[in-house]
């Protein structure tokens, strides 16, 4: 354990961060699989309303930089290819 009062101070913040990155990173996984049950459930109007609802929140998890902006590019570019995917079938 830290000993310095910076390293403590250091420390906790580092256990508020990590609480709040958890907490956006399990939102990004949640409605990623709200989108991916609805294209397997083959409703669209249901799977595009969740993809808008998903693509919002991994943008913003990208933009506080809870996740890589290329890796929440990614996600998003899987979703809309399965998205029309289905659409197209």
């Amino acid at each position: 354990m830290a000993n310095h009062k910076s390293a403590l101070k250091r420390a906790r913040q580092n256990a508020v961060r990590q609480a709040r990155n958890k907490t956006t990173k399990t939102q990004v996984k949640n409605n990623i699989k709200k989108v991916i049950s609805a294209i397997e459930d083959k409703t669209h109007d249901v799977a595009i309303t969740a993809f808008k609802a998903a693509q919002s929140v991994i943008d913003k998890a990208s933009k506080k930089g809870v996740i890589h902006k290329n890796a929440a590019s990614r996600k998003i570019a899987h979703l809309s290819k399965r998205i029309n995917q289905l659409q197209s079938a």
